[in-house]
């Protein structure tokens, strides 16, 4: 059963171009239809090395396109499917130094597009939970604030991206202090973030845990209904404001 953040606003199904098909892309692909769209177009680096799969012929009815590959890849994404007309949501993380690059591309070629660090929305809550908390930890310099993210081996930045973000929003309050941030990458561990309050009497900790991808997943395609026929770069945080 669909969760009121997550259920279609219409019946009419979307139709979906996926951008990278590993774990993320699976998933995605899995929950689509269940979430009213219809998966129309699937590429990975074997189909689209260098981008040369994303053309006009090959997005021709598409509606939205997600994107789940590398850092690397994500820019020229990015670029090529503003190109071809198409909205999009932008899952990949490390790329985001060029947002200002991405912004004039998008606007360029008249598109919407959303990106995050995180499409979970429970991460997305929580970083309102940890902006309060910062808050009001920061009227107390017996507090020390840090963050902590452990995930599996196999995650190839450290920090993680929603790491750096979540460190975004809390640095505010601790205006000669910096929230530091400590990364492990082992076995399979589960992505978790905290947030912690540490004096000498006591810890304060906020903490959240991935238990699967479906969470990034129903994410995504919350935000790729969303943007389909709009303009302009939004966050993912943006969205969820709108409701």
């Amino acid at each position: 059963m669909s969760s009121p953040a997550t259920t279609p606003s219409s019946a009419t199904a979307l139709n979906l171009a996926l951008l990278g098909y590993g774990k993320m892309g699976r998933t995605i692909a899995q929950l689509a239809p269940q979430r009213g769209f219809e998966v129309r177009l699937i590429m990975d680096i074997d189909v689209n090395t260098g981008g040369a799969g994303i053309t006009a012929e090959n997005f021709k009815g598409m509606d939205v396109c997600i994107e789940f590959t590398t850092p690397d890849a994500a820019l020229d994404n990015i670029r090529r499917v503003a190109q071809v007309g198409c909205n999009l949501v932008v899952g990949t993380t490390g790329w985001h130094q060029h947002l200002g690059e991405v912004r004039k591309v998008v606007e360029a070629n008249g598109v919407g597009m959303v990106y995050a660090a995180n499409f979970s929305i429970g991460v997305q809550l929580f970083y309102r939970l940890a902006r309060q908390a910062a808050e009001l930890f920061a009227g107390f310099p017996i507090y020390d604030p840090y963050l902590t993210e452990s995930h599996h081996k196999f995650k190839k930045d450290a920090p993680s991206g929603t790491a750096l973000e979540l460190q975004r929003q809390v640095q505010p309050p601790f205006k000669d202090r910096d929230v530091p941030v400590a990364s492990v990458r082992a076995g399979y561990l589960p992505g978790t973030h905290e947030l912690g309050f540490d004096s000498e009497a006591d810890t304060v900790i906020l903490r959240h845990t991935a238990r699967s991808r479906q969470g990034f997943a129903e994410g995504a395609l919350y935000a790729a209904r969303w943007v389909v026929g709009k303009k302009g770069l939004f966050n993912f945080a943006d969205v969820l404001t709108a409701r």
